[in-house]
């Protein structure tokens, strides 16, 4: 009987050594250093070996030496944070670790939050939008006007439309600038585009 293949087995990988995390740490220890996510110095990892120090009152202790600023924090039981290295020296800040990170992510949403996000927002109307149906475009324009937004306003044109003297179509699209309730500047002057007349308005900075 013709005999059967041996069973084919990988070499093992040699055995890896295991992996060594550090203790977790409290308030001024020193010994091990915290993981830092917004890539700030702290504690040790301030290479600077002078610096200015501000402490967590606010006072300014005048430019000493790393060791020394260490040293404080330490006996304070809070952090020493590299707030500006733009300067020589770098300035540095005593106080908790956790609560100032806490406050820069703070003020960076709220600066996030006011900043405006500029669009081109559309209003399309035609030769027989009038009343009602033309109030409601304006206003829609002025809020937008008034956001920040640029917004095109275009005529749109079917059919025989499409002859009819420019002049009356161009004073169509004049017809909803004069009731937009909100201060603007044409940014795009009235131009002829395939489907009609357009124009774009933005805020008056």
């Amino acid at each position: 009987m013709p005999q059967k293949p041996k069973p084919y087995f990988k070499n093992k990988a040699p055995n890896k050594p295991p992996k060594i995390y550090p203790k977790k740490i409290e308030a001024g220890n020193f010994q091990y250093q915290r993981r830092n996510q917004n890539k700030v110095s702290i504690n040790n990892q301030i290479r600077a070996l002078e610096m200015r120090v501000i402490n967590h009152d606010g006072n300014n202790l005048g430019i000493i030496s790393k060791d020394e600023a260490l040293k404080i924090a330490k006996e304070a039981g809070l952090d020493l944070i590299e707030v500006s290295n733009t300067t020589n020296p770098p300035i540095c800040k005593i106080t908790d670790y956790g609560k100032w990170s806490y406050e820069q992510q703070k003020r960076l949403k709220e600066v996030k939050a006011k900043q405006i996000i500029s669009e081109t927002k559309n209003i399309q109307i035609g030769i027989g939008t009038e009343g009602n149906d033309l109030f409601i475009k304006s206003k829609q324009a002025a809020e937008w006007i008034k956001s920040g937004h640029r917004v095109k306003i275009e005529l749109r044109l079917k059919g025989r439309e499409k002859y009819m003297d420019e002049k009356f179509l161009k004073d169509r699209l004049n017809k909803i600038l004069s009731i937009i309730p909100a201060e603007y500047k044409i940014a795009d002057l009235i131009k002829r585009i395939p489907k009609g007349f357009a124009l774009t308005l933005e805020k008056v900075k």
